[in-house]
């Protein structure tokens, strides 16, 4: 593994969550695979350069609560792409070592 991803500032968190983004190209809708406070994983297709600014809209601890956050392409994968949020989302900042629970569309 990566020794850089190992030394990540907040934790990773597993998701299932459909994400509305709008990016150069136009706007689309996929799926963050993993989440944090500063950034996510979206799966995707789509070739996205890195250094891409990005605007993502999605639900976060509620299907209410819709998340406006902006950030750049950080890395591209074969799989999609990761996100460095603009400014951390404080609702994910883990404390006492727990991640705060959140919503993911197979609840629905």
């Amino acid at each position: 593994m990566n020794p850089a991803f190992e030394q990540r500032q907040y934790p990773r968190r597993t998701s299932f969550i459909i994400a509305e983004y709008e990016v150069n190209e136009g706007t689309f809708r996929d799926i963050i695979k993993d989440i944090c406070a500063g950034g996510v994983f979206i799966e995707t297709d789509r070739e996205l350069a890195v250094g891409q600014l990005v605007s993502i809209e999605f639900p976060l601890f509620n299907f209410d609560n819709i998340i406006r956050v902006s950030g750049s392409v950080a890395r591209r994968d074969p799989g999609g792409y990761a996100v460095t949020f603009d400014k951390v989302i404080d609702g994910l900042v883990c404390k006492e070592g727990y991640f705060p629970e959140i919503v993911h569309e197979k609840d629905r």
